[in-house]
């Protein structure tokens, strides 16, 4: 069975930084390269990073050059570093493989407000 559990979500002000992370079932994890998603209310879900298993990296135009995206293959955890967060950033972020599986799991809630 394969567990995705994402985490590191809250509240904070435009402006601000957080880091979400995603902890993979080791063979999911092993075998793909993996990304995060978002969605927010009323929109479709959307690809905002994705990172191969050697590194690569690949972003949405919206987030270059304020996210990045990263791996530990030994700990089977993906991570997001969010800075200079913007309202329109408000989302739940999801993690996943890259393209997506059918498992996904509870995602976290960013949300960007003063």
């Amino acid at each position: 069975q394969v567990q995705l559990v994402e985490s590191g979500g809250g509240l904070v002000q435009p402006g601000g930084s957080l880091r979400l992370s995603c902890a993979a079932s080791r063979n999911f994890f092993s075998s793909y390269a993996m990304g995060w998603y978002r969605q927010a209310p009323g929109k479709q879900r959307e690809l905002v990073a994705s990172i191969t298993s050697g590194g690569r990296t690949i972003y949405a135009d919206s987030v270059k050059g304020r996210f990045t995206i990263s791996r530990d293959n030994a700990k089977n955890t993906e991570y997001l570093q969010m800075n200079s967060l913007k309202p329109e950033d408000t989302a739940v972020y999801y993690c996943n493989s890259a393209p997506p599986s059918g498992y996904w799991g509870q995602g976290t809630q960013v949300t960007v407000s003063s």
